[in-house]
């Protein structure tokens, strides 16, 4: 038990740097012309089976909103420690939000995948509108959504 317990003291301290080991990202995610209210984005994470892990960033400040945000909503359960201090203000029609955050370097190439849902009040909600493979060939490359995101891109 003791040896066991010694490996993977020491295996967790070899993985450690590995796993601790960050990059920025760069998002950029712009908006469609449309009429009406501005939207609720939720930018986040999920692994090869399509299930949440992380959120990236919400643009919108009214959490009583945040549940049109279906898939993430589910995903994140609308824990506040999935959210907090990973906000910002809503985006109007024609504008681009641009944020940057950090991502595990092991996560990419590894199948995750940097998906977007979109909400605008009176209007539809788009589940999932951009799914988008977190791959080094994938970075720089606009993405086109299937909603209110006319295109997304991440830089690495």
């Amino acid at each position: 038990m003791k040896t066991a317990v010694a490996t993977l003291a020491v295996a967790g301290a070899l993985a450690g740097p590995a796993l601790a080991e960050a990059r920025e990202l760069t998002l950029s995610t712009t908006l469609d012309e449309y009429r009406g209210d501005k939207a609720y984005l939720a930018i986040y994470l999920t692994d090869a089976d399509g299930q949440y892990q992380r959120t990236l960033w919400v643009a919108g400040r009214k959490a009583k909103y945040y549940k049109h945000l279906a898939d993430w909503a589910r995903g994140s359960g609308l824990r506040t420690a999935e959210f907090d201090g990973l906000s910002g203000a809503s985006v109007g029609s024609g504008d681009t939000l641009e944020v940057s955050v950090e991502v595990a370097d092991s996560l990419i190439d590894a199948g995750y995948q940097i998906r977007i849902d979109s909400a605008v009040e009176d209007k539809r909600s788009n589940r999932a509108e951009v799914q988008v493979p977190l791959t080094r060939d994938g970075a720089g490359k606009d993405n086109a959504g299937s909603g209110y995101v006319s295109a997304f891109r991440y830089q690495l």
